[in-house]
């Protein structure tokens, strides 16, 4: 069974098709493709509260593309999603019809909330210490989503308007800023020990790149050593030494302050990397959802 997932983030677009098998009373979810568009939706919606005529331009070209691609590869079904830039932006109304209008997608924009439970519907903890405390973090371009889940259910959440390109961009308000270490240091004074799960790009890449080969996790003093690495390298060489694309060179330094800071202030000596984020819940989503169909149907 195929199934596919658009995501329009901050910093870029993503389209994932994903294979789901069912062997043996398991379900195997595993990636088939994967089409990454460096948007920067981001950069109009934060500065300027709009995005301008020229990234609409882009975003509905992109998502042209990836129904062109989601025609050819034929999965059995499909969402599109949107967060924090469309969902700050003033003409996202006018945006989401032309893009319906154009290419025939409803791309529906979501709280962080929703997103947040998307994140964590892809990762099963079962396996992992079920009765440990986990903070699925969900660092982005434009906001950051804190989940915590207790005993494989939300306990709490929090999202805050603080992301990469916000950093970036000296966008970030400093009452949003106090908010957020507030409400990390009374998670840390609330749990004895809790354990990060990271989730999106800047966190798998920065995994890649310090943590041990196969490993899927990194301990907090190994975090801290790459980001001060990255910190000292220039933009040219993180592209050239290190292999990092032009979008991601420039917001996997503010990504991994954001980690570590989370990490210090609820005190997580280590985060969890399962290489999941919201494309990864959505196509999870849609199997159960599929699996309920058809159940329904017999």
């Amino acid at each position: 069974m195929l199934f596919s997932a658009i995501d329009i983030g901050s910093n870029a677009g993503r389209l994932l098709f994903t294979n789901v098998f069912e062997h043996k009373n398991r379900v195997v979810f595993e990636k088939s493709s994967l089409v990454r568009v460096p948007l920067r939706l981001g950069v109009d919606s934060f500065e300027l509260g709009k995005i301008t005529d020229e990234k609409i331009e882009n975003l509905v070209n992109t998502m042209k593309a990836f129904k062109h691609l989601i025609e050819v590869y034929k999965p059995l079904t499909y969402k599109a999603y949107a967060t924090a830039a469309l969902r700050e932006s003033k003409n996202k109304e006018e945006i989401i019809k032309q893009i319906e209008r154009e290419t025939g997608i409803n791309l529906e924009v979501i709280d962080g909330l929703k997103e947040a439970e998307i994140v964590c519907a892809s990762h099963n903890m079962d396996s992992e210490n079920k009765d440990k405390r986990f903070l699925y973090v969900d660092v982005g371009g434009g906001s950051i989503e804190l989940s915590v889940i207790k005993n494989n259910k939300l306990a709490e959440y929090c999202s805050f308007n603080i992301g990469t390109l916000r950093i970036l961009n000296n966008s970030i308000h400093a009452e949003e800023w106090e908010r957020f270490i507030v409400w990390l240091q009374n998670l840390r004074n609330k749990y004895d020990e809790i354990i990060c799960v990271g989730s999106g790009g800047n966190i798998n890449k920065l995994s890649k790149l310090y943590g041990k080969k196969g490993a899927m996790r990194l301990p907090f003093s190994t975090l801290r050593k790459g980001y001060r690495e990255l910190k000292r390298l220039s933009l040219e060489a993180r592209i050239e030494e290190l292999g990092l694309r032009p979008d991601r060179a420039d917001v996997i330094v503010p990504a991994a302050k954001l980690f570590l800071t989370i990490m210090r202030n609820a005190n997580s000596k280590k985060i969890l990397i399962p290489r999941i984020g919201l494309s990864d819940g959505i196509i999870h989503n849609l199997y159960y959802e599929y699996k309920k169909a058809k159940c329904a149907v017999v």
